[in-house]
């Protein structure tokens, strides 16, 4: 049996426990289960089928979980991409004009591009010609870019149009529990609970029925089906080679790229991935899944398909293998016939998850000589940018840049690769060219 497990999921007995992993990959499916209610919202705004986009949701999540877990052989689980989604639906459709056939051809091509890049190498060499610094920032701004997402699901943090944030009710409802259920999961890891994330979160989850928080409407329904947006991409050639869609695909691959290479770099060394000469162990594999994700889950009619950054709670439960990954599929198929229990899981419930998680990213600031501006300024810009932009992708951007500019300038060019400056000059032009 752990034969078995070890070829097919990178499974080692020696350092790792069946009921980890299977607890981790429930933890992580929980976690980002409200991707299934979420992106139907945004996306039917478009004017597509919402049943139908929730059960895509779930089948493109189960196909590209399933090959990270496979074919990667690591802890990590997909899904459509929040963000994404978004440029998806107010952006290309709603902002440009475009059909949302249109969008799904986008996708598709974004996809296939990707597949390419990746089977080049491209995208590892990519990764390669960041610094370590930034390597390390990425860590911390996506710790603190997840915190910031787990207390505004929670309504600990809520929008205020002169200082665009404040603090929300923390005396009641929402922001109540989630406070509290950050003490409740912050007790069970200081008791060394097994499974502490995954408790903390269905506790909080339960806590939240006597408040009328979660709220059940039901259990089992069966999944709408999928035929209004499957294989609806758009036909017409003129569209499909036309400038407009070159700068979507190029916008899309942008986003992308960087959300997963973020992603995937804050989360090797909690999961084991990295290697001694800083590398990481199998990333193409990990590229390939989310590729593929994408372009599948265009046919499905689905948005971007990307890594979650959820997926570090069940690292942090202790996932290390595929098994993890497969947990977190099967989780997402159980949804697909008993939605209404997963979809009554409150932000509240998963915000302590992220909160924590949180903190276990932001530790990798450690490895940033913060003596030396050269890399504390770059390092501490791609930190900031990454929550307070909202995007991994612009964290990662500027920061590189500015690490460029600042190194180029003082003259430490010895610090810089060539690949640093070519990316530096794209990075430039996609601000140049492709804003916002």
């Amino acid at each position: 049996m752990d034969t078995f497990l070890h070829k097919l999921f990178g499974f080692d007995r020696k350092t790792m426990q069946v009921r980890t992993e299977i607890l981790a990959g429930l933890t992580t499916f929980l976690t980002m289960s409200y991707i299934l209610a979420v992106n139907p919202s945004v996306m039917s705004s478009t004017g597509m089928d919402r049943g139908a986009l929730f059960t895509t949701t779930a089948l493109v999540s189960i196909i590209a979980t399933l090959v990270m877990a496979v074919y990667a052989k690591m802890p990590f689980a997909l899904a459509p991409g929040m963000g994404l989604n978004a440029v998806f639906a107010y952006t290309i459709c709603l902002g440009m004009g475009y059909s949302w056939r249109f969008a799904l051809s986008a996708v598709f091509i974004e996809g296939l591009l990707f597949i390419i890049l990746t089977v080049t190498n491209l995208r590892e060499a990519i990764v390669n010609s960041l610094p370590p610094s930034l390597r390390c920032a990425i860590g911390g701004g996506i710790g603190l870019y997840l915190a910031f997402i787990g207390l505004q699901n929670g309504g600990v943090i809520v929008s205020r149009e002169a200082t665009l944030v404040m603090l929300g009710n923390i005396t009641s409802g929402p922001g109540l529990l989630s406070l509290l259920g950050i003490v409740l999961t912050g007790l069970l890891l200081l008791w060394k609970v097994p499974g502490a994330l995954l408790l903390g979160l269905l506790g909080t989850a339960l806590a939240g029925v006597p408040l009328g928080i979660t709220r059940f409407s039901g259990i089992l329904s069966g999944p709408p089906s999928i035929a209004p947006i499957f294989c609806q991409m758009e036909t017409e050639l003129p569209l499909i080679f036309s400038l407009d869609m070159a700068v979507v695909v190029f916008t899309l691959l942008f986003i992308d790229l960087f959300d997963t290479l973020g992603m995937i770099m804050s989360l090797a060394p909690q999961a084991g991935l990295l290697l001694p000469d800083g590398r990481i162990r199998g990333i193409n594999r990990a590229l390939m899944a989310d590729a593929i994700g994408t372009t599948v889950g265009a046919v499905f009619g689905s948005s971007t398909v990307t890594s979650y950054l959820e997926s570090a709670s069940g690292i942090a439960a202790g996932g290390r293998s595929g098994l993890t990954a497969l947990t977190a599929a099967a989780g997402f198929m159980f949804a697909l016939f008993f939605a209404p229990l997963f979809l009554a899981i409150p932000g509240a419930a998963t915000c302590p998850a992220l909160v924590i998680v949180g903190l276990y990213a932001l530790r990798s600031i450690k490895g940033i000589d913060l003596q030396d501006d050269a890399e504390a300024i770059p390092a501490f810009l791609c930190m900031a940018f990454i929550p307070l932009a909202y995007s991994i992708s612009d964290g990662i951007q500027l920061g590189l840049i500015s690490y460029v500019l600042l190194n180029l300038l003082r003259g430490n060019t010895g610090k810089l690769k060539p690949g640093m400056y070519v990316l530096t000059l794209v990075f430039v032009l996609r601000y140049i060219f492709v804003p916002g």
